[in-house]
């Protein structure tokens, strides 16, 4: 990509904001122009969220509380109504790819149970559901002529939910790429670039007169890096040159995708899902430093920045790989394609450190970015070693509880973008509670009401700075597939039977239907 000279402002303002060591910076009113919020180093554990200071959070009128779910970990009916074959139906018909062996060929059987599940937000209180939309359900080789079955599907989801008076959000890719199109080469052939923006004007023709939020993918990073550089999703490369192929076709994809929906439907806005977590340097060394300033420029803002600017921000050490990624002249024209709105996803934060001169590349992966090798770097390219620190409480997911984090990340977001709209795409926990009165049947999950609260008080703090949130979906709606973690993870508002497929609201969705009844925490 061709950012790393256009972008090297912005990366070095990034830089600084990571570098900063006083925390209170952060909450510095009279920043210049082009300067970043300071982010707190590992060292520094913020203080403890008081109830008081839950007490007294406070989200403006008109804020919109939603859930946000996925076609594959969701709708089951996988070789339904003309469905095509994905490379997550390939992946998980493998042996040994997921845990306990199972399938999302049932998963929550959503695409038969919709309107069960739309009632299910409408008595929540939600105002926006974020779903996607399986590519070969509509195209069941990603390309040609429409399966009109798919479509009618999507269609009678739309309208159930506009009946619902809640807002329909649309992820047009939520990882699930046609197998066919992964036979063709997979996100390192550049032609899949046209073959998306031909599936995304398809969907805007037929469901864009109601729906008119829109982002073209689900983080796009993972989407490369996890599938064809770790090896750790499908389609399973261990390739850095396809890594980068991949990022750069999506890029590509991204831009066209956003024309092809502005034509399809003038009422469209087009946004984003990103991956984002707030990157600290693990020491104050000016290695460290620059390390975990390309960790934001390349996991964070790669994707944003080329929307916004038409360049990639430099993540790299040493030289652009413009040739390993198929650069071609005028690709900075499509690239550039400014979104209406910013989305992103918070769970946790990031720890870096530089290994720019480390002898080893990559030594396994975790089944995230983060390499198994503590020695290694994580790729050649970045030089950067990232981790999943342990200061503060885990859930059961193994992700550490970090409030501050959404704080630094969102004000930080807003500052380099100029005080976009943001909207909160995907943010939860995982633990495992579940019915454990068998009269009542009641979900008593005090800790995710914790996080949420927790996390939701820094949110909430980030709005009374300035930040432009206007939505914020919890990460899911109702409990399923997580991936390759199959069903040993449960992040919903909602206790998933996935035997019986009976959903049971946990005490955190009750909570949660409150809060978004009545804009506050302590209800």
């Amino acid at each position: 990509m061709n950012r790393r000279e256009f972008c090297a402002s912005t990366v070095a303002a990034a830089g600084a904001a990571l570098i900063r060591q006083d925390a209170s910076a952060a909450d510095a009113t009279h920043h210049s122009a082009g300067q970043l919020p300071g982010l707190l180093p590992q060292s520094a554990m913020p203080g403890a969220i008081s109830e008081a200071d839950i007490r007294a959070a406070r989200f403006p009128d008109g804020f919109i509380w939603g859930a946000a779910t996925a076609a594959y970990q969701v709708e089951g009916a996988w070789n339904e109504d003309g469905k095509g074959e994905s490379i997550w139906d390939r992946f998980t018909h493998t042996p040994g790819k997921v845990r306990g062996s199972v399938t999302g060929d049932v998963a929550c059987d959503q695409y038969h149970r919709y309107p069960q599940d739309i009632a299910l937000a409408k008595r929540l209180n939600l105002k926006s559901y974020r779903f996607s939309i399986s590519w070969p359900r509509i195209q069941p080789t990603g390309t040609g002529a429409p399966n009109m079955k798919g479509l009618d599907h999507y269609s009678r989801l739309v309208d159930a939910l506009h009946a619902a008076n809640i807002r329909p959000w649309c992820t047009i890719y939520h990882w699930d790429l046609p197998q066919a199109l992964e036979e063709r080469g997979g996100w390192p052939n550049r032609d899949l670039a046209n073959y998306y923006a031909d599936y995304a004007g398809i969907l805007a023709k037929h469901l864009g007169d109601r729906v008119t939020m829109w982002a073209p993918f689900n983080m796009p990073w993972s989407v490369a890096f996890m599938g064809y550089a770790a090896g750790a999703f499908p389609p399973c490369r261990t390739s850095f040159p396809d890594f980068l192929k991949a990022a750069h076709t999506l890029g590509l994809a991204q831009g066209l995708a956003h024309r092809a929906i502005k034509a399809a439907s003038a009422q469209a806005t087009v946004g984003s899902a990103y991956e984002m977590a707030p990157a600290y340097p693990s020491t104050d060394s000016p290695a460290d430093r620059a390390a975990a300033a390309r960790y934001h420029a390349m996991n964070n803002v790669f994707f944003l920045h080329a929307a916004m600017t038409g360049h990639y921000p430099n993540a790299f050490v040493g030289e652009f790989p413009y040739a390993t990624m198929g650069f071609q002249s005028g690709d900075e024209k499509i690239l550039y394609a400014p979104l209406d709105w910013v989305g992103f996803h918070y769970y946790t934060r990031r720890l870096l450190a530089d290994a720019s001169h480390a002898n080893c590349i990559g030594s396994g992966f975790s089944g995230t970015e983060i390499e198994a090798d503590s020695g290694c770097a994580r790729d050649p390219y970045t030089g950067i070693r990232a981790w999943m620190p342990t200061q503060g409480p885990l859930t059961d997911s193994g992700l550490e509880l970090w409030p501050r984090g959404i704080y630094d990340l969102v004000t930080q977001i807003s500052k380099e973008y100029n005080y976009p709209i943001i909207e909160i795409t995907e943010s939860g926990a995982g633990y495992l509670d579940a019915p454990g009165d068998q009269v009542s049947g009641r979900v008593s999950d005090t800790r995710r009401i914790q996080w949420y609260q927790q996390v939701l008080t820094e949110l909430a703090r980030a709005i009374k700075d300035g930040a432009r949130v206007r939505a914020y979906h919890a990460w899911s709606l109702i409990d399923n597939l997580e991936w390759a973690n199959g069903y040993t993870e449960r992040y919903g508002l909602t206790y998933t039977n996935f035997r019986t497929q009976q959903r049971t609201i946990k005490d955190s969705g009750h909570w949660y239907s409150r809060v978004a009844a009545q804009n506050r925490l302590d209800v």
